[in-house]
């Protein structure tokens, strides 16, 4: 089975994670991962809880590569109904396309997903939960735990599988991903969620060979305090 074989498993992927847990960068680097392997794709920023790091600054990289970046209006970020762009329903409705969903991680984004509830239901869409154990809020298996129980408790979909993606930005080492490995196993057992994958730097790769299956991430996202 190859590497990565997870990637194309579903045509519809929604991503879920904390603050800090880099589901944006996780999603964009799923998104171009689609498109190398030859799917015609698309990537929907409806994260309207983070509006620091966006996947909508990845418009160029997305386009570049053949995809189409999808995003809500900055003037819905914080609004209690917030105004969802009608192109999202494309995803739903066009067997060809492979799409991934950036959706906010906290109870505010989760109720974005339950506007498209059961159109995901229909389509058979899968929800990846991008677990970072260096944050406070998911850095014990206890309450990583807690919190993939209360996302899908708010937005009525269970979620399909956890993603360790343990980092400290440019400051991450393979102690990190290491130990987001031990911690994402345990919420594993807790939850009944299988890992599908743990997210590597590309530099790393060749450091963490016993770890599967790995998937190679670059930094597109920008931090608010740079260029």
């Amino acid at each position: 089975m190859p590497v990565n074989s997870w990637v194309d498993a579903a045509r519809l992927t929604v991503t879920v994670g904390h603050f800090g847990s880099g589901k944006t960068e996780f999603s964009v680097n799923l998104a171009l991962a689609l498109g190398a392997a030859g799917h015609p794709f698309a990537l929907a920023d409806l994260d309207i809880v983070d509006p620091y790091f966006c996947a909508r600054e990845c418009k160029s990289q997305i386009e570049a590569e053949g995809g189409r970046l999808i995003a809500s209006s900055n003037a819905c970020f914080n609004a209690d109904v917030p105004a969802l762009p009608p192109e999202v329903m494309t995803l739903f409705d066009d067997p060809k396309l492979y799409s991934v969903l950036d959706i906010g991680g906290d109870a505010a984004g989760a109720r974005v997903l339950v506007r498209y509830r059961q159109q995901m239901i229909n389509r058979c869409a899968r929800v990846l939960c991008v677990i970072n154990a260096n944050r406070p809020f998911t850095d014990a298996p206890e309450k990583a735990a807690a919190y993939v129980k209360s996302i899908e408790a708010t937005m009525g979909v269970s979620i399909s599988g956890l993603v360790n993606n343990t980092h400290m930005c440019e400051q991450t080492q393979t102690k990190d991903i290491l130990h987001g490995a031990e911690l994402i196993t345990e919420v594993s057992s807790l939850t009944g969620k299988p890992v599908v994958c743990h997210c590597v730097p590309q530099e790393y790769i060749q450091k963490l060979p016993l770890l599967h299956p790995i998937f190679p991430m670059r930094l597109y996202l920008k931090k608010p305090w740079q260029d």
